[in-house]
């Protein structure tokens, strides 16, 4: 791709910035200025605008782009194709049982080579891809790059956290390459292709039928802290002049369909607006915590939420927990036995997660659904127990949850072909009863 060169406001190709209104371009002079749509534009580009939003929506998100041929010019007539362990909901099965707490080991990488499209493997689902509410939870494993191929999703935003390997995501505004502790976003209806830096390649996507990612409020904590909109990049302008046979894949309503077209699509000079691809680096979260006693709902770690119609009901939150310390004094300071209303589909990028020691291992993931009880095994909670409470440095450790809402259905793959430890339920099993009526027994 032919890249904008660095200039004031980048950063290795990159502009800082949460929902910023950017402006970028790669050949000079190619963004109209004080207007959007001029008479004619600079090289002979057309303008084009892709919403994310309603035009009515307060504030709107939109991005002008200037590119050297419209869109309908990369869609044609289109054929429906099947990728069959990309699901969307709803996909409730009669035969897969959702109800209960489930662990998985990584997904083992194949012989068999993948890309973005092939190597998508979807855990769960909730909600309703067609009433644009609830998600999807998938691994992908990556192992070789699209050529000559694109794709974008009518249905959703991605949300991508690596756990090995290096991804390229060429879009139609811009190149981003993320690792393992980086996530991206990829807004709905963006066009891009995804190549393999380093690979094999595995990670979790998260992908958002509802209200796209924001920053949560930040209540009481005040204005810094948790994430901070400076450490979100935006890729700088680059495009392609390539007239070679392409195919575009698109997700619509949970199918695929594939259109042939005789160029790459990958074709935008000069975009302006706020609707945009991003990248972030998690070593960058601020966490926030308790300095006496107790300790805040794990709500506390959110880096980005995605809403609902319900005020202080999330459709998704985005939940990281990072290297951090622990001073808390006369507290059980791992997470505490509960039930939930939300959903929580967690991820372990690496290293030990402080509440299950043992099983819950990088590139695994949990799932603990609505209004089931969860929370420390047996060692997890008779070492927080009997623990001298100095002040102690969680270290060597990086976890996610996707919470939602909603129920989230398993799959067949994930009830049925991936690496699921039958034995999970059994960690809580020798949690002993403690209580014989003694008055100030602990």
């Amino acid at each position: 791709m032919v890249r904008a060169p660095q200039g004031v406001g980048t950063h290795e190709g990159y502009m800082p910035g949460f929902g910023n209104d950017f402006e970028t371009e790669a050949l000079p002079d190619a963004l109209p200025q004080g207007m959007n749509s001029p008479q004619k534009c600079n090289y002979g580009l057309y303008g084009e605008q892709l919403s994310g939003t309603a035009f009515t929506a307060n504030p709107p998100e939109r991005t002008w782009t200037y590119r050297i041929r419209p869109s309908v010019k990369h869609s044609t007539r289109y054929t429906r194709i099947d990728l069959p362990y990309w699901k969307s909901a709803p996909n409730v099965l009669e035969d897969v049982i959702s109800l209960g707490q489930y662990r998985w080991d990584p997904v083992p990488y194949s012989q068999e080579g993948f890309t973005w499209l092939t190597g998508m493997r979807t855990m769960t689902t909730a909600g309703d891809v067609n009433t644009q509410v609830g998600m999807a939870a998938h691994i992908y494993l990556v192992t070789e790059s699209m050529k000559d191929a694109y794709f974008f999703s009518a249905d959703s935003e991605l949300l991508v956290v690596p756990q090995e390997g290096r991804l390229r995501f060429c879009t139609e505004l811009g190149v981003i390459d993320i690792a393992p502790q980086e996530i991206a976003i990829i807004p709905r209806g963006l066009v891009y292709r995804v190549e393999v830096l380093e690979g094999p390649c595995r990670g979790f996507v998260c992908e958002n039928y509802g209200q796209k990612f924001e920053l949560p409020g930040r209540g009481p904590i005040g204005a810094n802290c948790l994430a901070n909109p400076r450490d979100f990049k935006a890729p700088v302008a680059a495009f392609e002049d390539r007239e070679v046979p392409s195919t575009l894949t698109v997700k619509w309503c949970g199918q695929f369909h594939e259109t042939e077209i005789a160029q790459s699509p990958l074709d935008v000079v000069a975009w302006h607006g706020n609707y945009a691809p991003y990248k972030y680096d998690l070593s960058t979260y601020c966490p926030v915590g308790a300095i006496l006693f107790d300790h805040p709902d794990p709500s506390i770690f959110t880096v980005l939420t995605a809403p609902s119609g319900v005020p202080g009901t999330a459709n998704i939150d985005f939940v990281l927990f990072r290297e951090r310390w622990m001073v808390a004094e006369n507290t059980f300071r791992p997470p505490w036995y509960h039930k939930n209303i939300m959903s929580e589909l967690m991820g372990n990028i690496y290293g030990q997660y402080d509440a299950k020691p043992k099983g819950f291992v990088p590139g695994g993931m949990s799932l603990h659904n609505m209004m089931l009880p969860h929370g420390p095994d047996r060692n997890a909670f008779e070492g927080a127990s009997n623990a001298d409470l100095k002040a102690e440095k969680l270290d060597n450790t990086m976890s996610f949850m996707f919470e939602t809402r909603f129920p989230q259905h398993l799959t067949a793959f994930a009830g049925q072909e991936a690496p699921l430890q039958d034995d999970y339920i059994d960690c809580w099993e020798t949690l002993e009863k403690k209580f014989d009526g003694t008055p100030g027994k602990k």
